[in-house]
Order: C-alpha cells, then sequence, then structure tokens
C-alpha cells in the first residue's frame, strides 16, 4: 500500500515511515532514535502493514530527537545536480555561498547522537535556538560562542604541549569531534600546524599508530578480505567518494616498513586534500592495503594493530591489488582518483604503469613535478640555463629516479638533445656507491638509465669531487648524511651551490637548514622535505624553503575533479607545477625562497587547479561540460568551507 495523507507507517520490522505536507517534488526522510524504532521513506514508499499514527502524535508523545532530509530536485544543491563544480550529494556549502542556513537537502541528527556526529557537532556554538530545536538543552553549559573563539581556545590548548606527537594527537581528536572547526584551525594555522598533521610529525605517529590507535579513520583492507573487497568498500559510511589515497605500509618516508601501521600517512594526505585544496572531506577515503610487514619489531610489539606475517609478494600480491582496483572502479567510477602513497620502490613503478591506462591515478614519490619547478626557481638564483648544470643525487630509489628522468625530460626538450644524451647531466649514487656501466647487471630496472661510463666511486664526497655537480639532492631517507665535508666540498666547487636535503621526516633529512648554511658560509641555496626554523649566520637571517609535495597534490586533485578528468596525463602534471612556479615572485626569490608560503596554499591550489583543468580539457580527457570560462573563479567556488552552518 502507498503512503497516503499525515501519517506513519509501520514495517514487519517494526519501523515507522512517514510523509508530511509535501508537494510531489519533495520526499521526507525522518529518522526517530528509538530502540527498534527507525523511520526512513520517501513519497513512493509501498508498506507491508496497515497500521499508521501520525507525525504530530508520535513526536509530541515520545518528545524524540529527530533526524530530517527533505530533498528539493530543483535546487542546486541536489544530488542529481552540480553545484559549485562538483556533486552537492550532502549539501554543504561552497567557499562562495554566503548563505549559511540548512539547504534544501540535509541530513542532521538531534540530541545526544548530534553531539557525537563530528560532520555536524559544533560544541559551545550551537545557538539557544538550536539547542531547543535539536533536543541539545541542558547536554551543554549554558554558554554560547562562535567558532572564531573556538579556534583562539584550541590553538592555545594545542600550543601548550610541548612534545609534537602530543599536538598531532590533540589535532586527532579534535577531527573526531568537530570536523569543520579542525579544518579552521587548520586552514587558518596552516604554517604552524601543518608539520604536525604532515611531516615530520606523521611520521611518529605511523611508528606508534598501534598505541594512539582510537577509532577508524578509514579502512583496512588485508589478505583476509581477498575476495570480498567490494563488500569491504560497502562498509564505508560514504558512497560518493572521489579521492582514495592508499598505502600497503612498506616505505613509509624514510621509515621504512612500517606494515598497517602507516595508515597515518593516508589520513594526513586526505586531511591536506580538505584543507590545502578544498575538497570536502566526505568525497575523500584514506585506505591501508596490509598485506603483512617485514619488520620483526612490529611483529613482535603486543601492540601491532596488522596482521602478524611477512609481506606477500608475486602472484598473491598482485591479485589482492588487482581486485581492489577493480572493486573501487566498480563502487565509485571510473572518474575516482586514486593516489598511490609510500609503496616500495619494487611495487610503486609497477603498479603506477598497470593502472595508469585504466584508472585515474598517480604517484607523487615518482611523479615529482612539484619539485621541478622549485628547482627551476633555485637556478634562477644561481644563473644559467637547466642544462648549463649538473646533478648528483644521493638516493636512487622511486624519487630520486623520478626527479632525475624530469630533469633529464626538460633539459631534452629546451635543447633538442636526445633522451639518452641529456641523462648524462645526472648522476646517482646509492647504497652501493656511484651508479656506472660496469654494475648494470645487477640494478634494478628504474636504476640502468643513470648508469654512465665512470670509473667505481664508493663515498659521496668522492662522488662529490670527481663529478663536481652544480647541483646537491638528497633523496636516500638517510639522515645527516650531507656531511661537513660534503657541503663544504660543493661550496668549493660553486659560488651558491644548490643543496636539497629532500628526505623525511626531519630526522632522516640529509642536513640541516643550519649545518648547510654554516658550512656554506652562508652561500648554499638550500631547501628541504622537511620544515625548518630560519637561521642567523653573520647577522643575516636565512629563510629555507620547504619542497612539500603538499604544494601541489591537494590543487592537482581539485582540477582533476572540477573538470571530470579520466585520467592523469603528464601535461597535468607539469600544468600544475608551472602554475607552483608562477606564484614564486621576484620577492620570495630575493629572500631565498624557491617555493612561495603555504599562508596562501588556498590561493595557490585554485591556481593549480585551473591549470590543471584547463589541461584536462585541451587534452579531451575532461568529462564535466561545458568548460566554465574563469577556471581560477570555479576553483575557488568549488573549495569546501569549514564555517557551521545554521540548523534552524
Amino acid at each position: 500500500m502507498a503512503l497516503i495523507g499525515n501519517s506513519f507507517k509501520l514495517h514487519q520490522n517494526n519501523s515507522l515511515s512517514g510523509i508530511s505536507k509535501m508537494t510531489q517534488s519533495q520526499s521526507l526522510r525522518v529518522s526517530i532514535h528509538l530502540p527498534k524504532v527507525v523511520a526512513m521513506m520517501n513519497s513512493n514508499t509501498r508498506l507491508e502493514r496497515n497500521f499508521s499514527v501520525s507525525v504530530e502524535s508520535v513526536v509530541n508523545e515520545l518528545n524524540a530527537p529527530t533526524a530530517v532530509e527533505v530533498v528539493d530536485p530543483t535546487s542546486k544543491q541536489h544530488p542529481t545536480a552540480v553545484g559549485g563544480g562538483v556533486e552537492d550529494v550532502y549539501g554543504e556549502d561552497t567557499a562562495t555561498d554566503e548563505q549559511f542556513d540548512t539547504p534544501w537537502s540535509v541530513s542532521v541528527a538531534s540530541g545526544y547522537s548530534l553531539l557525537r556526529n563530528p560532520r555536524h557537532n559544533k560544541g559551545l556554538a550551537f545557538s539557544e535556538k538550536e539547542r531547543d530545536a535539536h533536543y541539545i538543552s541542558g547536554l551543554l553549559p549554558p554558554v554560547v560562542v562562535d567558532q572564531d573563539l573556538q579556534v583562539k581556545k584550541m590553538m592555545a590548548n594545542i600550543r601548550q604541549y610541548v612534545v609534537p606527537l602530543h599536538k598531532y594527537q590533540a589535532m586527532m581528536d579534535l577531527q573526531e569531534k568537530n570536523e569543520r572547526l579542525f579544518y579552521k584551525l587548520l586552514i587558518e594555522n596552516v604554517e604552524e600546524l601543518l608539520p604536525i598533521v604532515y611531516t615530520p610529525t606523521v611520521g611518529e605517529a605511523c611508528q606508534k599508530y598501534g598505541c594512539i590507535f582510537k577509532r577508524p579513520q578509514g579502512l583496512f583492507i588485508s589478505l583476509k578480505d581477498k575476495g570480498k573487497i567490494l563488500e569491504i568498500l560497502k562498509n564505508w559510511p560514504e558512497k560518493d567518494i572521489q579521492v582514495i589515497v592508499v598505502t600497503d605500509g612498506e616505505r613509509i618516508l624514510g621509515l621504512g616498513d612500517l606494515g598497517c601501521q602507516g595508515m597515518g600517512i593516508p589520513v594526513g594526505k586526505l586531511s591536506l586534500y580538505t584543507a590545502l585544496g578544498g575538497i570536502r572531506p566526505s568525497l575523500c577515503l584514506p585506505i591501508t592495503i596490509d598485506v603483512g610487514t617485514n619488520n620483526d619489531k612490529l611483529l613482535n610489539d603486543e601492540f601491532y594493530i596488522g596482521l602478524r606475517q611477512k609481506r606477500a609478494k608475486g602472484q598473491e600480491y598482485a591479485e589482492l591489488m588487482n581486485e581492489f582496483m577493480s572493486a573501487v572502479k566498480q563502487s565509485y567510477g571510473e572518474k575516482v582518483l586514486v593516489q598511490f602513497e609510500d609503496f616500495a620502490n619494487h611495487n610503486a613503478f609497477d603498479l603506477l604503469a598497470k593502472y595508469s591506462s585504466t584508472h585515474l591515478v598517480f604517484n607523487d614519490d615518482i611523479q615529482h613535478q612539484w619539485f621541478f619547478r622549485g628547482l627551476i626557481s633555485a637556478l634562477k638564483l644561481v644563473g644559467g640555463s637547466l642544462a648549463d648544470h649538473r646533478f648528483l643525487f644521493l638516493g636512487a630509489g622511486e624519487a630520486g629516479t623520478g626527479i632525475a628522468e624530469l630533469i633529464a625530460l626538460e633539459i631534452s626538450k629546451q635543447t633538442k638533445v636526445p633522451l639518452e644524451e641529456t641523462r648524462k647531466k645526472v648522476w646517482l649514487v646509492d647504497s652501493k656507491g656511484l651508479i656506472i656501466k660496469s654494475r648494470l647487471d645487477s640494478l634494478q630496472h628504474f636504476k640502468k638509465p643513470w648508469a654512465h661510463e665512470h670509473e667505481p666511486v664508493k663515498e659521496l664526497l668522492d662522488a662529490v669531487k670527481t663529478i663536481r655537480p652544480t647541483v646537491l639532492i638528497g633523496s636516500s631517507g638517510a639522515g645527516q648524511t650531507f656531511t661537513k665535508e660534503v657541503i663544504e666540498a660543493m661550496s668549493s666547487l660553486n659560488k651558491k651551490p644548490v643543496i636539497l636535503a629532500l628526505s623525511n621526516p626531519t630526522s632522516q633529512s640529509e642536513c640541516t637548514a643550519e649545518q648547510a648554511y654554516n658550512w656554506s658560509q652562508g652561500r648554499a641555496i638550500f631547501a628541504s622535505g622537511s620544515p625548518f626554523a630560519p637561521v642567523e649566520y653573520s647577522g643575516k637571517i636565512y629563510v629555507s624553503g620547504q619542497s612539500n609535495n603538499a604544494y601541489i597534490f591537494p590543487g592537482l586533485g581539485l582540477g582533476l575533479i572540477m573538470s571530470g578528468a579520466i585520467h592523469v596525463h603528464d601535461d597535468m602534471l607539469l600544468a600544475a607545477s608551472e602554475a607552483l612556479a608562477e606564484q614564486v615572485t621576484q620577492e620570495h626569490l630575493d629572500n631565498g625562497l624557491i617555493y612561495p608560503p603555504f599562508t596562501n596554499i588556498r590561493k595557490i591550489s585554485a591556481h593549480i587547479a585551473a591549470k590543471v583543468a584547463t589541461k584536462a580539457y585541451e587534452l579531451g580527457l575532461a568529462s564535466r561540460l561545458p568548460q566554465p570560462e574563469n577556471l581560477v573563479a570555479y576553483a575557488e567556488s568549488c573549495m569546501y568551507s569549514p564555517s557551521y552552518r545554521n540548523y534552524c
């Protein structure tokens, strides 16, 4: 029987369903939070039993908290409509929307459950009217404060902690309690809090993740789930996912194999997708693929939260990843962005090569366009074209070889010299010394293009003296390897040596900013993967740049989503890096900065997103048509705003 009139109907499962005073173009969802009493329906619902009570009598008699959803198909907020460039399934506001009242499409719990819902909880910012309407009165102290005061209070609390990990835990606790306040705090204090929620503190958080784990922030998929990954994905409460960051935990930063505890990396990265790139948190999904760990310390740790077995490899590993990638596409469509993060070299290259033609994927550990533009900025301070310089890398993994290939490709593009020749401008040192032709048979496939004719060289210092590089780049994950002797040698060879210590976290950085400036007598052009405080040398203050992929991936993700891209093309990554380079002003360069300050990161992300989207349309890879006229303004309109909504 179809629902008629102003009444609820009782199903065989003892649930109440009803509709009241709705037009034919609208539907109502009501949830009454009592044991065995939950109502969900729309105007087309058919009932299995003919039992009815009035809406008013149920609410008045039970005085129960309610959750109401009203959907207006004509509204821009309707799930099938496009609001601000991306489907606004959850009715959340955009950055340019000044109307902060609840839209036609909304789902809001009430009462005690509302205060436990991080998506909607506002804490003491609930107005008296909202408290009365949503059964919160008495559950909070009587004072009402605004969000700005909450931000001020939270920053004061976080600054009281001395240990960075304690600050990280405080931020994670806030994210689990009040999502919008968490992001407002992070956006407005990005330079102070970025090192807390991301590198370097996230590295320590991953090492201790088993001890600090409280509640799920993403999905854990293990070998035990083989054959049912599609069902596992359905357990995640959000059904419209547009960005996934996935890791198998084998190469977490420079810390090595942390297994299941690598989840801190996807969680941290997706926080930045929202805070820096404006991707709504409801569209983001962190995932860890647990195939075991080869870290004996973790296997013997009673608090370890992952599978207690050695890592799966070969066909078993490939089959699990293939099932995962197929399930992701089946669940979320071909336009879901999958970022591979912190996979070991032997899997990272293979996964990117295998799925780049069938899925929307990228790996910023390999595809280092964000770094390349920082290098170009550094060379502006030194002088000469890219081809005029010699590059020496310490570290020949996915990061080192990925950056090296970008350099060689750009030199080839600029000079019209074959790539095989321009690669000879770039030299790499690994754990066994300089990569040369005589080692070719023992090299991994991604190292072989960098094997040049040369006599064997074992030590980095000897390689510096022999190769005489103008640029020294660290991607080894080995701390304190740019010794005083190495930097002094670089300084003796170059008036302005470019020294880039890229490894994370801080403990794994090849050298500190203070060491680079002091040992080079203030002449080094220095940047690092982890942040360092300004350094004073001979009465001058030196501010080093942070070569951080957080400059690129949030804006890249926004550009891919707002254009509806179906594949990530290398030209899109280059467009992103060009947009970043355009944000580096002469004033920044004069102050020794090769990257712009993070204080303007949302503006930077909007420009990056616009460049990426433009390239997607040019390449015919964009599915969201027609193309907006002003893509920068369009990108800004798509960005998530953490400001509170009114629930009355």
